[in-house]
């Protein structure tokens, strides 16, 4: 078997992963992800499975990976740079790591509302510059922070909120009613209505269509001027160009993310050097003890298929 690794974090942090994928006896490529298209067009058709990241794997990569390539096994839970209807016409499973990092970009989450609210990175480059440079920052108690989806990371958000003292409002398909209840989450029936309600937007949604730019000007002119979001979902669920007019404006107080439209990020994306912004390179999920789980089962998922027995999580259907 040859298999194509590609996520960073799996190969860089300590784990049993690293021991049980060496006992298979495959034959491991070993990329830097994410690829892009172009990449993994060059590298396709010589491999069993991927064990991949945010690589971009279009249409064109999987016809191109066939006949030989056999699954895709990403890394994570997020499938919105994998053409899963092209997989599921051609027949390749693609499985998937639900459950393993919510605990973390949860915490995540927080680290960078927290440094929002109370003025970290302006206050520690302050401090590592010889200055003692004292501004005000708020509190998070009894501010309302409204959740976009209430799946495993969300629920945990809404944890952290309720242990800080703050008002949960939320909006999503999904709404498991004893969370909800548990957490005093109030919930709403349209985003615009979540957006009316809220001083801090955090969307923890899956990327597709409908979600695409699901923050926006016209929803981000519902809330309160001086409020914030926090983005460790998918850089593209904010619309970039409404984001940073907010700011400007006075309309958002701040902006912090663990994900950008494009990652890396060229020198001069607009969110790097904006003064009401705090940009983390997309290690929300990225701890010793997460990645661990996370390689783990990524790993897991691909023996079991492999072999054609044991538990794998398919995310679309084929097996």
């Amino acid at each position: 078997m040859r298999i194509l690794l590609t996520t960073c974090s799996y190969q860089d942090t300590p784990g049993p992963h690293h021991a049980l994928m060496e006992s298979q006896g495959w034959e491991i490529v070993r990329e830097r992800g994410p690829l892009s298209e172009a990449r993994m067009l060059e590298l396709a058709g010589d491999f069993d499975a991927f064990l991949c990241g945010d690589d971009g794997i279009t249409r064109a990569v999987i016809e191109k990976s066939l006949p030989r390539l056999k699954v895709i096994s990403k890394y994570g839970i997020g499938l919105d740079k994998i053409d899963i209807p092209a997989t599921k016409e051609l027949k390749v499973p693609v499985l998937f790591t639900p459950g393993v990092n919510h605990d973390t970009v949860a915490e995540h989450t927080f680290l960078l509302l927290l440094a929002l609210a109370k003025n970290f990175v302006y206050a520690i480059d302050g401090t590592r510059a010889g200055q003692w440079n004292r501004k005000t920052g708020s509190e998070l108690f009894e501010k309302r922070i409204g959740l976009i989806g209430l799946g495993r990371i969300g629920q945990e958000v809404a944890r952290r909120a309720r242990a800080f003292g703050m008002e949960v409002h939320a909006y999503g398909n999904y709404w498991p009613e004893d969370i909800a209840e548990q957490f005093q989450i109030t919930r709403h029936d349209s985003l615009d209505s979540l957006f009316s309600a809220v001083d801090i937007i955090s969307p923890h949604t899956k990327l597709n269509a409908e979600t695409l730019h699901c923050v926006n000007s016209d929803r981000l002119a519902l809330m309160p001027d001086g409020s914030w979001v926090i983005n460790t979902g998918r850089g593209e669920l904010i619309d970039q160009a409404a984001i940073v007019a907010a700011l400007d404006s006075g309309k958002l107080a701040g902006y912090a993310a663990d994900v950008l439209d494009e990652e890396p990020p060229p020198a001069d994306h607009p969110l790097l050097h904006h003064p009401k912004v705090i940009i983390t390179p997309h290690v929300g999920s990225r701890t010793f003890e997460s990645v661990p789980r996370q390689a783990m089962k990524s790993l897991t998922n691909l023996i079991n298929a492999l072999k054609g027995e044991g538990e794998c999580n398919c995310a679309n259907g084929v097996i």
